[in-house]
């Protein structure tokens, strides 16, 4: 198979390139080589430097099979001031690839799409069933209640894991963005009679995640105050719920997209790509520091507005629609993060 990667310099994408390229694919790859993610690097072997917010991408699709597209301004964006940056990469540049897609006859995509989108998650109420947290309030924070509440009640709930017909709820700048590229992914296959392929990816870590950058995770800042001999600062009380799933479980679950897009329905598929086990952000934080012999993590009580209390997502879809079921449980991935080499621009 023929594929066009996106992002093939970025962390993901690279891991992508190999595994893809091991199974028999040739993979011809594209970057955009921003400042921001990759300093003053420039292309290595054979990774085209193309920008689709303004390159013409004709030539280059012209006889591929498929598009497998990682290419996204990453980060929180949680200003406001950084909608139009969001928006112009990650929404025009996926606009602009659908649109030459659509010229040169490739009918299938795989998308990197984001748990970002679900937001807060849903919760179970004793009383109202499924509901979705209510916002959580400055004196809850501030007196330490950091778990949301019921919006009709106001009583306590608890996390539920969501499946991807979940209703979107972003609130961020880059979650905003990840919804906008699943909408546009399903009008082209409307207008196109195409396929895609959209991964949920949930916290995503593992060797050559960025450092430095910012679109580091909070994975590799933990592990930078490591190396640097200070404790990882965990805010509120530590007991933030996540889902953490390992780079090449990812780069896996995107090449069995790549084998199988053709084989499913016109339209838009989403699939969550996750571990599959619950890990909250304190036992992280815990686990990067006893493995790497560092100082105990600081639970600070600090808080964000903005910040996900718990979101947790179901991995069945992915294990019935691809056959897939990622490999790292968390606590052996992080484990190794400890000592992984990471990239350093």
């Amino acid at each position: 198979m023929k594929v066009l990667l996106t992002g093939a310099a970025g962390f993901i994408g690279s891991r992508i390139a190999v595994l893809a390229r091991e199974r028999g694919h040739d993979v011809v790859a594209l970057d955009a080589y921003l400042p921001e993610a990759h300093g003053s690097a420039e292309p290595e072997g054979e990774i085209l430097r193309l920008d689709l917010r303004r390159d013409r991408l004709d030539d280059v699709l012209a006889d591929l099979d498929v598009v497998c597209h990682q290419a996204a301004m990453v980060g929180n964006g949680v200003d406001a001031q950084d909608l139009p940056g969001y928006a112009g990469h990650n929404d025009l540049g996926t606009a602009e690839l659908l649109a030459a897609m659509a010229r040169v006859g490739i009918d299938d995509l795989v998308l990197a799409s984001s748990m970002v989108v679900y937001g807060d998650g849903r919760f179970d109420c004793p009383e109202h069933g499924d509901v979705p947290p209510a916002p959580r309030r400055e004196e809850d924070l501030a007196a330490g209640r950091f778990d949301p509440r019921c919006p009709v009640c106001g009583e306590e709930i608890t996390w539920r894991r969501i499946g991807e017909d979940t209703p979107f709820r972003p609130r961020t700048s880059y979650a905003a963005s990840k919804v906008a590229q699943e909408h546009y992914a399903d009008a082209w296959c409307t207008l196109q009679d195409g396929r895609t392929i959209a991964l949920r990816y949930h916290n995503v870590y593992g060797p050559g995640m960025p450092a430095d950058t910012p679109y580091a995770g909070v994975a590799a800042i933990f592990r930078s105050a490591l190396e640097r001999g200070e404790a990882p600062r965990v805010f509120e009380d530590g007991a933030q719920v996540r889902d953490f799933v390992h780079v090449d479980d990812v780069a896996m679950a995107n090449v069995l997209s790549l084998e199988q897009v053709r084989d499913h329905p016109s339209g838009l598929t989403p699939y969550n790509v996750a571990s599959g086990h619950p890990f909250t952000i304190g036992e992280m934080a815990a686990v990067l520091a006893g493995a790497g012999d560092g100082p105990d993590p600081l639970v600070t009580g600090e808080y964000r507005l903005f910040d996900v209390r718990h979101v947790l997502a179901s991995p069945d879809a992915a294990v019935e629609g691809l056959g897939f079921r990622a490999a790292v449980r968390p606590e052996d991935g992080l484990a190794r993060l400890a000592t992984d080499p990471l990239r350093t621009r």
